[in-house]
Parts: C-alpha cells; structure tokens; sequence
C-alpha cells in the first residue's frame, strides 16, 4: 500500500495537471496537440476575445491564444493557434469579421497556396478588416443624415423667409385673399345650385328638342332616300347634254354661222333698222304737220290736189 506521503504527492501533481488543462483550455491551447502560433496587426480589435475561433473557408481549425498592444506603437497584436495539419502560404489573410447581428467578431483566414514558402509557428500573417452590418449602416446613414440636416437647414431658412414675407400686412392681404377666395367659392355654388334648377325645370323643353332633332333627322333621311331613289343620273346627263349643245351655239355665234351671229357681230342690220327708224320719224312729222295729204275729208265729195 501506497504511504501517506506518496498519495499526498500524487493527488498534489494531479492538482496542477488538471490546473494545467484548465488553463489551456480556456486560453484555447491543448496540451497534447501539437500547433502552430501565428500573428496578425489590427488596428482596432473591438468584439474579439480569447478562445474565439479561427476559421478556414468556414471549418474551425484554431482559436485566438493572446490579444495585447504591440510593443511601442497603438496597434494590436493577436496570437491565435492553428492546427499542424493545416498547410497554406505566408501570404495568406487574417481577416476580422463580425460573426453575428448581436456582436463579437472573429478571425477568419483566406488561404492562399502558391509557390511561396509555407508558413512557420511565428509568422505574421497579413491582416484585413471586413466592415460589419453595423458599419455598412453607418456608413449608408451617415451621408443620409447629412443630407436630411442640409434639408432642415432648407426647411428653417424657407420658414424665416415666410415669416419675414408674411408681417401684418402680408397677413391681412392673406387673410383678404383667403375671404375673397370663400366668397368666390360661394359664388360658384350658388350658380351651380341655380343651374340644376334651370336645367330641372327646362327638362321637359330639353326632351322636346332633341324629339325635334330627331324628327327632322329622320326627315332629312327620308328626303336623302328619295333623292336617291330619284332618276338623279339622268337629270344630271340631260343636264350636261344641254350644256354641251349650249356650247355649240356658242361656237357657232363666235365662228360666224347663223342670223344671231350676224346680229350680234354685223352693224349692217342695224343701220338698216336706224335708217328705217328715221324714216318712220319724217313720216310721222310730216302727218302731224299735213294731215289733209294723207286724209281726206269733204262733205261735197271734192278731193284737193295732193301735193307734189
């Protein structure tokens, strides 16, 4: 049987040993795996802890070991721990990222594989900060509230220029405007008002004339059929028949056939009829003035001479 002694030592090591993976546990290291420490410089760390986890294309393969300044500057220096299995270049990418909507932000690598060298326990890493939701909204809603302040800006110099716009006077003119407008608007029910009631009262005049519309409508329908009905083409050719025979005495007066031609365009006629015309007036002075050589008269049956 084991002494006093012995037992007190061993459950002393047992003690420090479960201390120890306490320890390493919550500081995200493992006593019995093998892996390799890498670091990575942000400038600003807010919402990362220790023990978060450290991603490749999503998979867990480390956790965050350390977080403290970088000695002499403002930066910070991570230390986190990566699996000995994992294998990737030296220029691949640390990058801070939110890891949800609540907060808290985790380090997630983008691999690279080139022919460059792998990268050893102790190697920094290139670092990148992807903006979180919180920050995408920032950054929509800053120039947003920039616009809306220039537009209260806008609103309070448009409200002072009314002010200044709108004294007494301007009020009164206003408030003269304003009467003046509900005066018109009376106005203009007060006609409709009385128009409905003309227009109630002339309905039956109203019905009345559009039957008289209607009437003469089928009148002058009636009067369009019997025109149409009507021998109208052969008016219109008897029509066009005398005209054309109309045009050729027109001819034939202008080439000189015919009496009317020559009474129109030979004076020979009317010389005659003048000559005619002056004879019949020596005549008839000649019988006003010697009636006795063209009648005559005696109660004895005694004819005078004529005279030569």
């Amino acid at each position: 049987m084991l002494s006093k002694e012995i037992k007190a030592v061993l459950i002393i090591f047992s003690g420090i040993f479960l201390f120890l993976l306490g320890y390493n546990f919550l500081n995200a290291t493992s006593l019995f795996k093998k892996e390799n420490s890498l670091f990575a410089l942000y400038n600003n760390v807010e919402g990362l802890q220790v023990g978060t986890k450290v991603t490749v294309n999503g998979l867990s393969v480390g956790k965050v070991a350390k977080i403290d300044f970088l000695p002499n500057t403002t930066k910070i220096l991570v230390s986190f721990t990566i699996r000995n299995d994992v294998v990737f270049s030296k220029n691949s990418v640390a990058e801070l990222y939110e890891a949800g909507l609540i907060g808290g932000k985790s380090i997630a690598i983008h691999p690279v594989y080139d022919n460059y060298t792998k990268f050893k326990s102790g190697d920094t890493l290139k670092s990148s900060v992807k903006p979180g939701l919180t920050d995408v909204v920032n950054q929509q809603i800053a120039p947003l509230q920039q616009k809306l302040e220039k537009v209260l800006t806008n609103a309070d110099s448009l409200f002072s220029g009314v002010n200044n716009v709108l004294n007494s006077e301007g009020k009164n003119n206003l408030s003269s405007t304003i009467g003046n407008f509900s005066s018109a608007v009376k106005n203009i029910d007060e006609f409709v008002s009385r128009f409905n009631s003309i227009s109630k009262n002339q309905n039956k005049n109203i019905n009345k004339t559009i039957e008289n519309l209607s009437m003469i409508t089928e009148s002058l329908n009636k009067i369009s059929d019997s025109l149409s009905e009507s021998n109208l083409k052969q008016t219109i050719y008897n029509f066009q028949k005398l005209s054309s025979n109309f045009d050729k005495v027109l001819t034939e007066i202008q080439n000189g056939d015919g009496t009317i031609n020559k009474l129109i365009y030979q004076d020979s006629l009317y010389q005659n009829l003048k000559n005619s015309s002056k004879a019949i007036e020596i005549l008839l002075n000649d019988l006003k003035s010697n009636p006795k050589r063209y009648v005559h008269f005696s109660l004895f049956g005694k004819r005078e001479k004529p005279k030569e």
